[in-house]
């Protein structure tokens, strides 16, 4: 028998993150080592009437076509990604991996090749999920991989995975709307705002969300989630930054990273470990200079790191930066092939002011 609580994280994903409805076409893409959880998916959405396109895909496999494949193989879009980001009505993705280390030695110019091919095609995704004609949602399943990576047993990463879903609870929903509506009384006092001042030990940023929108993320499309997000003006980032957590990316950790922004551009970039990758994916294209989100993490559930970014960005009390590709429902513009979050820390000596008004400090709204 399954484990109760996947069978509720299925039923949450496609009952709530995506809100499946009778005759509509959902992509399901799962890894081959997260089929437990797209098992339960899968019939959730048959149940609901859906018509599903589910596509496994393999590690091995596409890690084999990124050393080997040519150009031409690189550039190659399958059938099934015209389908997710063109047709279908609504997408689940679920993540898993057995070696969180297999792209460390990829060259990243090949990477770069694949991820602006797929570029067109997540734009057009994200157009549409702007429209409301689409809707997404993300989740990894747990592995031994995740858990090492954790320094956690399988066993504890579990545990972890199920509470920050909420599928160790009763109503899993109940917990997600009430985060919503938590989150959403800090995203309507920020209407309207335009100078956002971050000071703290690591970090002296000055940036304007004149005419930006912040978007509150409440599990529907990052499962687990809880955070509020906003793209901001491109040219107007000033300051520098230190992250506190290693930046994680295609399987390469990267230790230490500072930037310094001037008029909105990164024009100063160092890391203590694999700098020479972090100075590549910034020159990935012109975009991939300039800040693509800025957002604030407020799962307190979350309260460590984990080395994986889909949980570690939610942590409460801290910020995190997307250099690269923003959000259009932000208002953001900027485009690029990359969008790669980085954490810091807040919750000691930290202040936020917006407008000159404090809003957030030592990790805890303040409003």
């Amino acid at each position: 028998m399954p484990d109760p609580r996947i069978q509720k994280l299925a039923e949450t994903l496609v009952g709530y993150c995506t809100a499946v409805k009778t005759g509509e076409k959902l992509a399901l893409v799962a890894e081959i080592s997260g089929l437990p959880l797209a098992r339960e998916v899968y019939k959730r959405a048959v149940l609901v009437g859906a018509h599903v396109v589910m596509s496994l895909q393999d590690e091995d496999c596409t890690d084999f076509l990124l050393r080997h494949g040519s150009d031409a193989q690189l550039e190659f879009i399958s059938p099934n990604a015209h389908f997710r980001s063109e047709e279908s009505d609504a997408s689940i993705f679920i993540r898993s991996t057995h070696n969180t280390r297999r792209g460390s030695t990829l060259d990243p110019a090949r990477e770069a090749v694949f991820g602006r091919a797929h570029q067109s095609l997540n734009a057009t995704r994200a157009a549409r999920t702007a429209a409301d004609a689409h809707r997404w949602t993300l989740t990894q399943f747990p592995t031994e991989a995740y858990a090492q990576e954790a320094d956690m047993s399988l066993d504890e990463f579990e545990n972890f995975v199920y509470r920050a879903t909420f599928a160790d609870q009763p109503d899993p929903v109940k917990c997600w709307t009430d985060m919503r509506d938590h989150q959403q009384k800090y995203v309507d006092w920020l209407k309207g705002h335009e100078r956002v001042q971050v000071r703290g030990p690591h970090i002296d940023l000055t940036l304007s969300i004149a005419g930006r929108t912040f978007v509150n993320s409440d599990g529907r499309r990052n499962m687990p989630s809880g955070e509020i997000f906003t793209g901001p003006v491109e040219d107007s980032v000033t300051g520098w930054v230190r992250f506190t957590y290693p930046a994680i990316t295609a399987g390469r950790q990267v230790e230490g990273v500072e930037l310094k922004f001037e008029a909105g551009k990164v024009v100063a970039a160092s890391a203590r470990k694999n700098q020479e990758f972090l100075l590549s994916r910034l020159d990935t294209d012109p975009g991939a200079r300039f800040l693509g989100e800025f957002a604030i993490g407020t799962n307190y559930g979350i309260d460590r790191f984990t080395g994986n970014i889909l949980f570690d960005e939610k942590i409460g009390g801290t910020i995190h930066m997307a250099v690269g590709n923003g959000y259009i429902e932000t208002g953001s513009v900027n485009k690029s092939a990359v969008h790669w979050d980085m954490i810091c820390d807040m919750r000691q000596d930290s202040e936020i002011h917006v407008d000159g008004e404090l809003f957030y400090k030592d990790g805890q709204f303040v409003v």
